[in-house]
């Protein structure tokens, strides 16, 4: 199912996180890794600007075009070659790439090559940013062509997934990416539907009957709620719960706009790693 992962790597906290949950993903499921560094033609303006030419020493905006270019270029390339010892340390298979550009539009455009991409929850630019998720990692969460991983910034090997399915297109293909997961792994999976009251529970039988010859540990739960993205993201810290699968809900074709309010708010609620499927 899994082949080749594409890891963003940008020197944030975040950078070594990225490359353990790829490891252990490419160690369980014998992929190749893809390191992929993206100098940001966006960033280098404001604050980060003159935060970033400090400490390499020369002011901002003196031969700015060639001099940052290089700087940075020379930066990623550090970068992936700390990835590409991870790679071999661990006997693995890996390649690298530097693009140009801007780092979202690169990465999706760069998915189009694997079969799951694995990004930090926040990005080199943090300290810019506001909320509980980078820019960068909001947008390639909305115009991926493939699943994404969003980890936190320190690797715990996953225990406990736990799918929360609604039926939708998505969705199944989440369920999919969660029983294969499940069965390469060797981990238990839970289930859980959130519908409002008086609505029958026809989505649970329907996951039920898609996992049977998966032959799975499985954990079917039924919730009747008004609010599905509080009872996911309620359910999911009570129970344990380590790793989160879902479909990207949303009831636009504005795909590359909207997430939808319920994966968008338990995304930003969970502090697990979070499997998006689009």
């Amino acid at each position: 199912m899994i082949k080749k992962i594409l890891i963003a790597q940008d020197g944030s906290v975040y950078t070594k996180s990225t490359v353990d949950y790829g490891i252990w993903l490419a160690k369980k499921f014998e992929a190749g890794l893809i390191g992929f560094n993206v100098v940001d033609i966006v960033s280098l303006e404001g604050p980060f600007l003159h935060d970033l030419s400090g400490s390499l020493g020369f002011e901002p905006f003196l031969n700015f075009s060639t001099r940052m270019r290089e700087a940075l270029e020379t930066r990623g390339k550090t970068i992936l070659g700390a990835f590409e010892d991870s790679c071999t340390n661990e006997k693995l298979d890996c390649e690298t790439e530097i693009a140009f550009g801007v780092v979202a539009n690169e990465i999706c455009e760069k998915a189009k090559v694997a079969d799951i991409v694995i990004i930090g929850r926040r990005g080199v630019n943090a300290q810019f940013e506001y909320g509980l998720l980078g820019s960068t990692t909001e947008s390639v969460l909305r115009r991926s062509p493939k699943p994404v991983l969003i980890v936190p910034d320190k690797f715990s090997e996953p225990k406990k997934p736990l799918l929360a399915y609604d039926g939708s297109p998505t969705a199944s293909r989440a369920m999919h990416s969660a029983a294969e997961w499940a069965k390469t792994l060797k981990l238990p999976l839970t289930v859980i539907t959130v519908t409002p009251s008086g609505e029958d529970n026809s989505l649970l039988a329907e996951a039920d009957d898609y996992l049977r010859p998966y032959k799975l540990e499985t954990r079917l739960e039924h919730i009747t709620d008004n609010d599905p993205p509080i009872a996911i993201e309620k359910y999911y810290k009570q129970h344990g719960h380590d790793l989160l699968f879902m479909g990207a809900s949303h009831h636009s074709r504005l795909v590359e706009m909207v997430i939808g309010s319920t994966t968008e708010h338990v995304m930003r609620t969970v502090d697990g790693p979070f499997f998006l499927e689009r």
